[in-house]
């Protein structure tokens, strides 16, 4: 499970501006709407192709739990991409996106500071060039580690340092233990 990832993928779907198919057989259409076909769906979910068609016609209802998930996260994979794409430029070029997080942090600084981790939580609006990076990473495929040293980065910019208006020159801030995150654009 990707904490920072996750909450990136929450709040794009803020913008959407109708729900996703909840039931089984509207998420299945949906789905072989977007694929082309009853083949292509089973072969991604990992089903028979006979079990696609029977949760098209509703002769199936209730999806095993893991099957509930796989679709789930598929059609929400795919669910209005072009609001999702506006939702992201908006907040890379312009808006910014909010991050509220409480999370066990430290930093590291010059000798004679104190660099101790300790719960903090922090809402700060962080600005467009650091949800580019955050999307753009999160879109190429990049892992937890690489999306929690973007925020830390941006967290130790904005909030630590005031965008370099602060004293002090600090190394690097670190996440050690997220307990909440959430962002919003």
């Amino acid at each position: 499970m990707s904490v920072i990832g996750d909450g990136l993928d929450a709040a794009v779907q803020k913008a959407f501006t109708r729900p996703a198919p909840k039931s089984a057989g509207a998420q299945m259409r949906y789905l072989v709407k977007q694929l082309g076909g009853t083949r292509a769906v089973a072969q991604m979910l990992r089903v028979s192709q006979r079990t696609v068609e029977r949760y098209v016609k509703n002769q199936i209802k209730k999806p095993r739990p893991d099957l509930a998930a796989r679709m789930g996260r598929e059609v929400k994979q795919r669910w209005q991409p072009q609001v999702r794409a506006r939702a992201r430029q908006k907040a890379a070029s312009t808006g910014g996106i909010i991050i509220d997080t409480r999370a066990r942090m430290g930093y590291t600084a010059p000798i004679g500071t104190t660099d101790q981790d300790r719960v903090r939580h922090l809402t700060v609006a962080l600005p467009p060039q650091y949800a580019a990076r955050l999307f753009d990473a999160q879109e190429q495929g990049a892992g937890e580690a690489r999306l929690q040293e973007i925020a830390a980065e941006a967290l130790k910019d904005v909030y630590f340092q005031d965008g370099g208006r602060r004293a002090g020159s600090l190394d690097e801030v670190r996440f050690t233990d997220i307990e909440h995150l959430e962002f919003d654009l």
